[in-house]
């Protein structure tokens, strides 16, 4: 009797996880058939945003404690990466490093994004803001976009708000240009006119009638704004013009790494490795992200 309770009570409780849980499986197969780079970009960034979280309870130590006497330690036991020239633990150093890349990454995107959408929706609604914008987005594009971030963070400094800064100036023009260029479109579309015609105010019309529209290729763009930004700022910190080199980053790492690349490869390899990955796996969630959200990929595919 009590063998067959236990039976019904597992049973019972399989039939209520399929169904709680059986739709979200359902589309995740659904993904996984259609998409499987999707799931494979967001695993790969899932995985890196729990190193930046969890750093401290990952068997890390002092990411900036220097041990002379262990300079350059093969990966083993002792040292699972290694160690650099001055004896830092290359893993403690990258999996900290992940935070930095992240932090500048999304804040960077997220900082796009708003901006984005107020300059983007002055100048593709308004013909008045339109030229004005686009002549200063025009400007800053053509500059190129590591010697003016390396301006900025030169004549400030290198701390982490202020490389933030700098990466963001250089690149929400480019995001701007795609809200523009949808709100042009957007404009036109019969419910904007409807809107308009029953006398709904700009505002109104803005924040609930185009807006919305722009919100995919912002998305689309976003994510190849987050993946450019981790790479920008492993560019400048290799460069020496990023954040304070004591901070571990990936580019500072790669960088102090240059000097003892023949004896110890695995100081710019080690670091680079996990920089190509998270870009990679960021990418793959861009590029896929715009095969479902535009429509145009979505009628040709099928």
């Amino acid at each position: 009797m009590q063998e067959q309770i236990k039976t019904l009570n597992a049973g019972s409780l399989v039939n209520i996880a399929k169904k709680q849980w059986g739709p979200f499986v359902e589309k995740l197969e659904w993904t996984w058939r259609r998409h499987p780079m999707l799931l494979v970009g967001i695993a790969i960034l899932i995985f890196m945003a729990l190193l930046a979280i969890f750093a401290p309870y990952l068997w890390t130590v002092d990411p900036t404690a220097v041990d002379p006497p262990n300079r350059l330690k093969e990966p083993g036991s002792a040292y699972w990466f290694g160690t650099d020239f001055v004896g830092r633990d290359v893993y403690s150093r990258t999996i900290y490093g992940t935070r930095v890349s992240l932090a500048v990454g999304f804040a960077v995107g997220a900082l796009s994004a708003v901006t984005a959408a107020f300059f983007g929706l002055l100048a593709g609604y308004f013909n008045t803001f339109d030229l004005i914008i686009m002549r200063i987005m025009d400007a800053i594009m053509s500059i190129p976009h590591i010697l003016l971030a390396i301006a900025l963070v030169s004549m400030v400094g290198g701390s982490v708000p202020i490389v933030i800064f700098a990466i963001w100036f250089v690149t929400f023009p480019r995001a701007v240009r795609v809200v523009r260029s949808s709100v042009l479109s957007l404009r036109e579309e019969v419910y904007v006119e409807a809107a308009r015609a029953i006398g709904a105010k700009t505002p109104r019309i803005l924040w609930f009638h185009v807006l919305p529209g722009t919100i995919a290729p912002l998305m689309v763009t976003g994510t190849l704004i987050i993946a450019g930004s981790i790479l920008t700022e492993a560019i400048l910190s290799f460069l020496g013009a990023g954040i304070d080199p004591e901070t571990p980053a990936w580019g500072s790492m790669m960088a102090d790494g240059r000097r003892t690349i023949s004896m110890a490869m695995w100081v710019v390899g080690i670091p680079g490795g996990f920089l190509t990955l998270t870009v990679l796996g960021i990418n793959m969630i861009g590029d896929n992200l715009r095969d479902i959200l535009d429509p145009k990929l979505s009628r040709s595919g099928t």
